[in-house]
């Protein structure tokens, strides 16, 4: 089963029309001419043909596995990171995501300053063998519910989820956002990352401190924002921690 998610290419063809222009004749009889004389024929007019309009392009449809084989590619080590959490990034097979840009996506979001690296504060290398307190996969929707239905989560084919020292993110999730995240899909994609690696290092969930607010990091964005703003950011501009009430 292949999930099928279009995105349309923009672009039209306009018909250009040519119209055929027919010269106007003034006929005058000279009274001298003969009466046996014949009128002369009028032209044909010629016609041109007009121009084909240009085709529309195509739909492009980026194409989503509901299931895979269950087996994962591992991004490379980066060898210029070092840092006190080890992690590796895996992507499941015939996913359609480059593990490379993946890892590379997600190594952004861990230092970026607003995120839980808060610019070097926590630090986190990639390793591609070895110990890895931390393993983040990218796999399929089936494989994501077979995987966190082992710690007794059920993930519905939809949501992302931590279990032990994995964090898995649904393929659908990555590679489309969520309908109520108002943002774009590399931000959606921080949200997921700063979430599952929140629960990682033990954080709960919350929810919105109030209407209008950034959403926290470490709610559930995906059921609704309660009035808050969506935000995928655990932390503000200032290093202010950006939660809300704890809940279950």
């Amino acid at each position: 089963m292949v999930l099928l998610a279009p995105r349309w290419a923009g672009g039209e063809g306009s018909p250009a029309s040519a119209a055929a222009r027919t010269p106007s004749a003034a006929a005058a009889s000279p009274a001298s001419a003969p009466p046996s004389a014949k009128p002369g024929r009028s032209p044909k007019p010629s016609h041109s043909p007009s121009a084909s309009p240009s085709p529309s392009p195509s739909p492009t449809v980026l194409r989503i596995p509901a299931s895979g084989p269950g087996t994962f590619a591992t991004a490379r080590a980066d060898a210029s990171s070092s840092g006190q959490y080890a992690y590796r990034v895996e992507v499941e097979d015939g996913s359609g995501v480059d593990p490379e840009e993946a890892a590379d996506r997600i190594a952004g979001i861990l230092a970026a300053p607003r995120g839980w690296g808060q610019g070097g504060k926590r630090t986190f290398h990639r390793v591609a063998s070895g110990p890895a307190g931390l393993v983040v996969r990218i796999a399929t929707a089936a494989t994501t519910d077979r995987i966190c239905a082992q710690g007794g989560m059920n993930t519905h084919g939809e949501v992302n989820c931590r279990i032990g020292e994995r964090v898995m993110v649904n393929l659908k999730r990555w590679q489309t956002g969520s309908p109520e995240f108002d943002g774009p899909l590399n931000d959606y994609r921080a949200l997921i990352i700063n979430h599952e690696v929140g629960h990682w290092l033990g954080h709960g969930h919350e929810t919105c401190p109030g209407a209008g607010r950034p959403a926290p990091a470490m709610m559930q964005q995906i059921y609704g924002l309660k009035g808050c703003v969506a935000n995928a950011w655990p932390y503000d501009e200032n290093g202010a921690y950006l939660g809300g009430p704890s809940v279950p």
